[in-house]
């Protein structure tokens, strides 16, 4: 076809559309929303796929960490008045891990104690009390915000300090500044030495009754063994529970990636083989980053195939008007053949309405489709993140899905017998 017979369809396709204008915009619509659906549910997922990744990684994809489990009570422990329930990780499987793995760079005890914790007149019931060593933040990662964090002399001289969560500092001191102050730790004063950045939850971090896991309490181990020791006291109902924990985790760093998933394996055999009981799990963050981008991959297949629904429905919308548009212009489609337009003309005609009803439907979307993350960010607080992919991707899809739909209503057209279609009232 000549370039002026091309430009002839263009004008012509273009015309017949302006006039029908409130037919060819709603039509217009389904491919917009379709197309803008796609880009936006691709942002929102690549989104908090991207959130959860970043979590994961500071957390240190060189890291293993093995935690205590509180095993499951019997039903006939129940009755009993007072108990001593002992769990969990031991000072002898700290002791076996480091003689037994020569690629670990570090490895940081943690045990945690249950302590109320005041500030003149204000109370922090069930904080999250860590007693650690100083490597911690360095295997960890965590950023401190004010002061500092733990130090070797504090654990020489199991001094009586404390690095609060900032969360925690926030609920005690309001707009003062922590760092300097004493804090009461159960029926002891510590002083705060800094303030931290808050960390990742796991699910087994699921706290208890009163319990909130995001309200942090860093200490020294050494002052934690001189004041609190290995037994957690609670009552419940009446009754006295006596847990005894060495330590609730253990966090090791390793040299090389490639010795991650060996060295954990390596600690689930010597744990599986010490303990009588699946008293401790194994976390491996490198395992749960895999595992984050597999469920990434099947989260955006899912949000697309439901997206790509949407662009299915405004292709057959578009289908179903261009069938009615060919209806009502049978008589013009036979007087055009009459005089001497050839069926390529006829079909060229139809699609470029197509065409431009899905590109123009699709350029559309894409402006929405940017602009609904952003809404989604300012209105929820949720990461959203537009790959540019997803724009070129809901764009082609909506022109193809425009050309695909109206390939039959085109070619239905350019078949039309010239005399029936004459005879068309």
């Amino acid at each position: 076809m000549r370039k002026d017979g091309i430009l002839t369809s263009i004008r012509l396709g273009v015309n017949s559309l302006l006039l029908h204008k409130l037919r060819s915009g709603l039509t217009t619509l389904g491919v917009l929303f379709g197309t803008s659906s796609v880009i936006a549910m691709l942002a929102i997922g690549e989104g908090a796929s991207y959130q959860a990744q970043q979590q994961i990684k500071e957390l240190g994809s060189q890291n293993v960490i093995l935690r205590s489990v509180k095993p499951p009570e019997e039903p006939n422990q129940g009755s009993q008045r007072t108990r001593v329930l002992s769990y969990g990780l031991t000072r002898a499987d700290l002791e076996r891990i480091e003689e037994s793995f020569p690629s670990i760079t570090e490895i940081v005890p943690g045990r945690l104690a249950a302590q109320e914790l005041r500030y003149q007149d204000r109370l922090v019931p069930s904080p999250r009390i860590l007693a650690t060593t100083p490597l911690w933040q360095e295997v960890t990662g965590r950023k401190v915000n004010q002061g500092r964090f733990l130090t070797a002399s504090d654990m020489r001289g199991a001094k009586n300090v404390c690095v609060l969560g900032i969360d925690v500092a926030r609920e005690l001191f309001l707009f003062q500044d922590p760092v300097g102050k004493r804090v009461k730790l159960g029926a002891d004063y510590f002083e705060v030495v800094g303030t931290i950045w808050p960390r990742l939850r796991f699910e087994s971090d699921a706290p208890g009754a009163g319990e909130d896991t995001t309200r942090e309490v860093f200490i020294p181990l050494t002052t934690s063994d001189q004041w609190f020791g290995d037994l957690n006291v609670k009552m419940r109902a009446g009754s006295f529970d006596m847990e005894q924990v060495e330590l609730h985790e253990l966090m090791i760093g390793i040299v090389d990636p490639a010795d991650v998933v060996g060295v954990a394996d390596a600690a689930r055999t010597m744990l599986a083989k010490f303990h009588d009981q699946a008293d401790y799990e194994v976390v491996v963050p490198l395992e749960l980053l895999a595992q984050a981008e597999e469920t990434k991959r099947i989260f955006n297949i899912v949000l697309g195939s439901i997206a790509g629904i949407s662009l299915l429905v405004g292709g057959i919308g578009i289908m179903n008007v261009m069938l009615a548009t060919v209806t009502e212009r049978t008589r013009e489609i036979g007087i055009r053949r009459a005089l001497g337009a050839k069926r390529r003309h006829i079909v060229s005609q139809f699609l470029v309405e197509t065409v431009v009803l899905s590109v123009g439907g699709g350029a559309l979307g894409v402006l929405l489709g940017l602009l609904i993350p952003k809404l989604v960010e300012i209105y929820s607080d949720m990461p959203t993140l537009v790959t540019p992919g997803a724009p070129l991707l809901a764009f082609g899809i909506s022109a193809g899905v425009g050309i695909l739909f109206g390939i039959y209503p085109a070619w239905r057209a350019s078949h039309m017998d010239p005399v029936e279609a004459l005879r068309h009232e």
